[in-house]
């Protein structure tokens, strides 16, 4: 596959380095074990003692997400149906760190990308009346979007240089045509409405096979819905995504169709950028064949 390892990170994130950011703000929680957990494109994890994480940009491009999450997670949090990680602790760029990091809950468990759910349509059921839940009406002061719930003619350079970029590792032809009849789809008209942005296999928290948790809110903004809705086709196969539209509510067909446009558009995205990560190249291998398997 013509694919790019997934984004560098711009400054080195150690666990000495995570102690001393602790040891500078928060030295009550300094002490405890510390160790190195999971990384994305925006931030690495690192484990603090049992029930806790410190979670730490890794890109300037990703850095404001932290001030996003330490300001509005703990006010969405509480009327969701799934725990979330809203920051209990957060921590100021420092001379030896230039971004805001934030301390959060540790969620016992595996990505539901590295777990199997053992009923998808429970599973299809619990992320449907998160959705729904969380997509409210976003305050006119809630973060803009900026790469997720935006129109989707937004994301269009992106996707053909994408495509460009992928060859015949992809079936192109399909994927454009695909693309452009989402491109057709008329935008939101309606007020914005609050949206994780990120909603795919890897940010959903398994434990004894079943939804516990949604993490990774990065992306966190008031926009197009359709972008959450994307999960129909990351997570569910076809009679699975039918009762997940179902639990989220009130879904007009506009929306859903621009949902399985950010679904092709988070596919392609995977693809490209996975080279050194077989996990999210999976997601996107899965998500591309649902997407093109489910054209009107």
């Amino acid at each position: 596959m013509a694919a790019n390892p997934m984004p560098a990170a711009e400054v080195e994130i150690s666990v000495d380095l995570v102690r001393a950011l602790l040891e500078d703000q928060h030295p009550d929680l300094a002490e405890r074990g510390i160790s190195y957990a999971a990384e994305g494109w925006d931030a690495a994890m690192f484990r603090l003692g049992d029930d806790l994480a410190v979670r730490i940009p890794r890109r300037a491009l990703s850095a404001p997400g932290a001030d996003i999450e330490i300001r509005w997670l703990p006010q969405i949090a509480p009327h969701l149906p799934l725990p979330v990680p809203a920051p209990v602790r957060s921590g100021s760029p420092t001379p030896f760190f230039p971004w805001s990091w934030t301390v959060v809950p540790w969620f016992h468990g595996q990505t539901w990308a590295d777990a199997p759910v053992r009923d998808g349509f429970e599973a299809a059921t619990t992320l449907g009346w998160f959705v729904g839940a969380l997509a409210a009406p976003a305050p006119p002061d809630a973060p803009k979007p900026m790469y997720r719930g935006t129109p989707l003619i937004m994301r269009d350079v992106a996707m053909r240089q994408r495509v460009a970029t992928l060859g015949d590792a992809i079936d192109g032809s399909a994927v454009l045509a695909a693309w452009c009849a989402a491109l057709s789809v008329p935008d939101l008209d309606g007020p914005r409405r609050w949206l994780h942005g990120d909603l795919h296999p890897a940010n959903v928290v398994v434990r004894d096979a079943r939804v516990v948790a949604v993490i990774d809110w990065n992306d966190l903004c008031g926009g197009d819905w359709a972008s959450d809705l994307a999960a129909g086709w990351m997570c569910f196969g076809p009679a699975e995504r039918e009762v997940f539209r179902a639990a989220v509510g009130s879904v007009d067909d506009d929306s859903w169709a621009r949902g399985r446009g950010w679904a092709l558009n988070h596919a392609v995205a995977c693809l490209e950028s996975s080279a050194d990560n077989p996990r999210m190249r999976a997601v996107g291998e899965r998500t591309l064949d649902a997407v093109l398997a489910d054209r009107d």
